[in-house]
């Protein structure tokens, strides 16, 4: 790496980890103490989980928490690893195209070299998905921006067609055209985890393709003999966290007992983790 311009180093890292065949594996991540957790279980990349970021925050997901405060994690985040970060940002953090490049500076004076960025709407009579030219504006914001800043970020674009109910495959390799033609640079298709389907947009899109897998998807392993260049895994894990929270205040609450903090990290190693410079 150079020091002439390391996020831009960095950014072409993390491009270079997305390989069909060889998918970068991504544990998501939702504040400091868990990106460091991830990164020391050797990833090669931290990714967030817009999810799990805005609970963190005490706020639902679902384009209702503060930009600000989104970004403000996120620095701290970046700030904790030494792997390349990238970040969702739902569908940008802001009304307009203008407001996404807006949204992108700020992500990249974070210390992010990604973004994950959504074709959902949430507001009440709208949607489920933006019309593709919208997002295909937004998408090129998003892409302007970076450039314009000197650092090429990995622009994946969110296609929530099968989440959502909202189309098949050809209805998404439909919009993984149009948005890699503004500037994607790769497609996340959540949802889809059916290994035909999977085969069928692996082969269509004309990019890296990045699932979402969980409990019930195919394995890594299989995954990537599809075609898969990025598997990650949403909010899976910091869902798994908070289930162990609840399960163990229930059984000390009802029971009396502790059994559910069996298996927890030892207090040593994850104070020494957090306590290592960067």
């Amino acid at each position: 790496m150079t020091n002439e311009n390391p996020l831009r180093d960095r950014a072409l890292t993390f491009r270079s980890l997305h390989v069909p065949g060889r998918p970068l594996v991504l544990p998501n991540a939702w504040d400091t103490a868990s990106a460091r957790v991830v990164e020391d279980a050797g990833a090669a990349a931290v990714a967030t989980t817009s999810a799990g970021l805005a609970w963190a925050l005490g706020a639902p997901d679902g384009d209702l928490l503060e930009r600000d405060r989104a970004l403000a994690a996120l620095a701290g985040i970046a700030a904790a690893v030494g792997v390349p970060v990238t970040a969702d940002i739902e569908s940008g953090y802001a009304p307009d195209a203008e407001g996404v490049a807006d949204t992108v500076r700020a992500v990249l004076a974070a210390g992010a070299v990604g973004i994950n960025i959504e074709d959902a709407l949430y507001e009440a009579g709208q949607g489920p998905l933006r019309p593709v030219a919208e997002q295909a504006e937004r998408i090129g914001a998003a892409r302007e921006a970076a450039d314009g800043a000197g650092v090429p970020l990995f622009v994946n674009a969110r296609i929530d067609t099968f989440l959502r109910g909202a189309g098949g495959v050809e209805d998404t390799l439909e919009r993984a055209a149009a948005y890699l033609a503004a500037g994607a640079d790769g497609i996340f298709v959540p949802g889809a985890v059916d290994p035909g389907i999977v085969k069928l947009l692996a082969d269509g899109v004309d990019g890296p393709l990045n699932v979402m897998a969980g409990p019930g998807a195919p394995p890594v392993t299989e995954l990537a003999a599809l075609g898969v260049a990025r598997v990650s895994v949403g909010a899976g894990l910091a869902q798994a966290a908070h289930a162990v929270v609840r399960r163990a205040a229930r059984e000390l609450l009802d029971a009396g007992t502790y059994e559910s903090l069996a298996g927890g990290l030892d207090y040593g190693e994850l104070n020494s983790l957090l306590g290592r410079s960067r």
